[in-house]
Formats: C-alpha cells, structure tokens, sequence
C-alpha cells in the first residue's frame, strides 16, 4: 500500500511505498508525553520520502532512536529507528486513515489507570517489547 500524510499545518508531507495498516500503540511514559495523549499510534512503513524537510525536526531520544515533528505546527510526525532504518509513522498524520487497525499495545505495564484501548489485541509488557524490538547491544 502506498499513501500519503501531513503534518497539521502542511509543512512538512511524506510519501511511504510500503504502508503496514496493522499498527501498534505504544503506551510508554516517553511516548505518552511526546505525543501528548494516552499512546502513540503508529504503523511501520519504507520507502518514505518527505517534502519540506526544512521543517522536519528530529530528536534523539535514545542512542537507536529518533522521533519526529514538524518545526512549525509541531505535529509528532515518526519514531525512527536508527539500526533498522525504520519509520514508525503516527496514524493520524495518514491521509487516509481508514484501513489501520490496532494489533498491538506495547509497554502495556507503564500504562496508566485512566485508559484502556478496548478489542482483542496482543498486549506486550516492557520486558516483552524490548526483547522483541529493541536492537542488540
């Protein structure tokens, strides 16, 4: 699946060839306050390209990982995985978000009280999400 996406305001937009509409939800403490909600949502694509890469900001927030924004609107655009070269790209920034669904929470042992994400999904602890996506050391 090919598609497209934007931040809020336009400034910066992407093109992904390879799209994965099932799509996980992180409910770690640092996800949770970068995207400023209960979870990140995002769906693994390649072959992204993006315009207006004058306003793509991009922060370390670990020594295998980056995370994305728009400079201008500051939009959470991505989680990017260095060793993978991997984009893990927010659900609502897609221009067509109808065909994502949701498979997977990880983290789900930092979640807080408030929120729960409702169907029958695969729920994976901290332990769980590391040893299965982190990168060896």
């Amino acid at each position: 699946m090919t598609t497209t996406g934007r931040c809020l305001c336009g400034a910066v937009r992407f093109t992904a060839e390879h799209v994965e509409t099932h799509h996980h939800a992180c409910v770690c403490g640092m996800c949770r306050r970068w995207s400023g909600g209960a979870a990140f949502l995002a769906a693994e694509t390649s072959g992204t390209v993006f315009d207006g890469e004058a306003e793509l900001g991009r922060y370390p927030s670990s020594s295998w990982a980056e995370r994305g924004f728009c400079r201008t609107c500051g939009t959470t655009l991505f989680y990017f995985l260095i060793p993978t070269q991997t984009y893990l790209m927010s659900v609502g920034t897609f221009d067509d978000q109808a065909p994502f669904r949701l498979v997977r929470e990880i983290f789900v042992d930092a979640k807080p009280d408030g929120f729960a994400f409702a169907g029958d999904h695969e729920r994976w602890t901290e332990e769980e999400t590391l040893r299965r996506l982190a990168p060896p050391e």
